[in-house]
């Protein structure tokens, strides 16, 4: 981390003697920069998110202004140990968040205020109105300096991603997995302190896909996203297997790669490689986690051993599950594009990138001839805009057949029907000249009925004679009725009464 404003502060240690530390103010706090620095708390809250999971939210302040920070693990542990107004030595990542510079805090240690100047942590007055309006104005591209652009250029992975990523693969494992041993599993594994101090730097490779400071963690929280989508296209596949697989297939690389200048391997990484580690930190959470089923230990071990997908590939197995294959398949799939996305950002040519070694073959990089007109990458060597273009061949519209999005083409073909004038619309008189409607007859006035007792009355029946009703009845057959009767002589049928 490069500033130029730091200066030294001296802080305390437990044993009462003083320890210097570099001092990194607030206003010079970047994207991705790690964190080991002297605060004042000015705000301290216990937070719990909507999906339950329970986090510190504070400020930070020192004469420079004032930085928002989260801490998200081991919030129990920490909360008791600092209040609002101490003076904390804090380390961690900074990220942005929502457009915010944010630092997600690993550990806090309270320190005694007598050594510190309490004037290097007392925030700036807030400016006016208009200052304020003024200082948020986002600077034209051509005022910035160069050694800024230069420095950002050069530092577009520097790990600031891994916090955050880490702290969503947590927040997957809570809500996400519903086996109690296999969740158990999982935050074992993010508990450990070596994945859990690993995680946040680790690069996913030395050089070929997610090669930066906290490349893994990215890696492996996409590849638990694409499960989550491919397990509701496939509901067939086990959830809670895929999600163990895309975490657990690479996570010990924290031990395999250094995460130090360079991405050297580790020497347990050359000897033994994070498959054959990660396989030995499963069967040691097992065993510390009361009647875990050795058959599903077995199958999230054969998720990782078998997650390269071909022996000459370094797998000691070859993937035998549905679950397996799937991961091997989102591994793959997510190393391969982060991989070409890398080549295309860092190749200065047009549409073509240069024949990548690795892959024997060159990268269309160029924008896609659909509508979208979109390149898969913003870099590389500039392109001109649809508009510039224009103002080069002299304010013109766009000739037939170029690639043009549908939006300006449907502008270019309305342009010369808003330069027609509408004809007028034809006056109506003013309404006391218009001719008066002619009014209609009245409607003849209905019949009127007689009133009820003005009709005459029903004629009465007289009552039914019983005696001529039948004093018994009889019915035939159901057969009688539908067999069919002789034909006769002369071809007439006989019937019966």
């Amino acid at each position: 981390m490069t500033n130029e404003n730091v200066q030294e502060t001296a802080t305390p240690t437990p044993a009462g003697s003083v320890e210097t530390v570099r001092k990194v103010y607030a206003a010079d706090l970047r994207e991705k920069d790690r964190v080991n620095t002297v605060f004042r708390v000015t705000k301290k809250e216990k937070v719990t998110a909507r999906s339950g999971k329970v986090f510190l939210a504070m400020s930070l302040a020192d004469k420079s202004g004032e930085v928002d920070a989260r801490v998200f693990d081991k919030v129990d542990a920490l909360e008791p140990a600092f209040q609002s107004g101490d003076y904390v030595l804090l380390t961690g990542s900074v990220i942005q968040f929502h457009g915010r510079t944010q630092i997600v805090v690993e550990t806090v240690e309270r320190l005694d205020p007598e050594p510190l100047d309490p004037k290097e942590f007392e925030p700036p007055p807030a400016p006016p109105p208009e200052a304020k309006a003024a200082a948020e104005a986002k600077p034209a591209p051509e005022a910035r300096p160069a050694a800024e652009k230069a420095e950002k250029a050069d530092a577009r992975h520097e790990g600031g991603g891994g916090a955050r990523a880490v702290g969503l693969i947590r927040e997957i494992v809570t809500e996400r997995v519903n086996d109690p041993f296999v969740k158990q599993l999982l935050v074992a594994f993010l508990d450990d302190p070596q994945v859990s101090a690993g995680l946040v730097v680790a690069p996913a490779a030395k050089g070929m896909h997610h090669a930066w400071r906290g490349g893994l963690a990215e890696h492996l929280l996409s590849v638990m996203r694409l499960t989550l989508r491919v397990a509701d296209h496939y509901p067939m596949a086990d959830r809670d297997l895929l999600l163990a697989g895309a975490l657990l297939h690479d996570v010990m690389k924290v031990a395999e790669i250094s995460p130090d200048k360079g991405f050297d391997y580790t020497d347990e990484g050359k000897l033994v490689g994070h498959l054959v580690m990660t396989a030995q930190k499963i069967r040691e959470k097992t065993l510390a986690i009361p009647g875990f089923p050795p058959l599903l230990e077995q199958h999230i071990t054969h998720l990782v051993i078998a997650h390269h997908g071909q022996l000459e590939y370094g797998s000691p197995k070859v993937p035998v599950t549905l679950e397996a294959h799937i991961v091997h398949a989102l591994d793959s799939l997510d190393s391969r594009i982060a991989s070409w996305l890398e080549a295309m950002q860092r190749d200065p040519n047009d549409k073509w990138t240069e024949v990548q070694r690795h892959y024997e073959r060159q990268l269309w990089k160029g924008p896609v001839p659909t509508v979208r007109g979109r390149a898969p990458v913003e870099g590389g060597a500039r392109r001109k805009s649809r508009e510039e273009k224009r103002k080069a061949r002299g304010d013109k519209a766009p000739q037939q057949g170029s690639v043009a999005s549908a939006p300006a083409a449907e502008g270019a073909a309305q342009a010369p029907r808003e330069e027609q004038p509408r004809p007028p619309r034809k006056e109506r008189p003013p309404r006391e000249e218009r001719q008066a409607r002619e009014e209609r007859p009245p409607r003849p006035p209905r019949e009127e009925r007689p009133p009820r007792e003005d009709r005459p009355p029903r004629e009465e029946r007289p009552p039914r004679d019983v005696s001529t009703l039948p004093k018994e009845l009889t019915f035939k057959p159901f057969s009688t009725l539908t067999s069919i009767p002789p034909a006769s002589k002369n071809g007439e049928g006989s019937s019966e009464s």
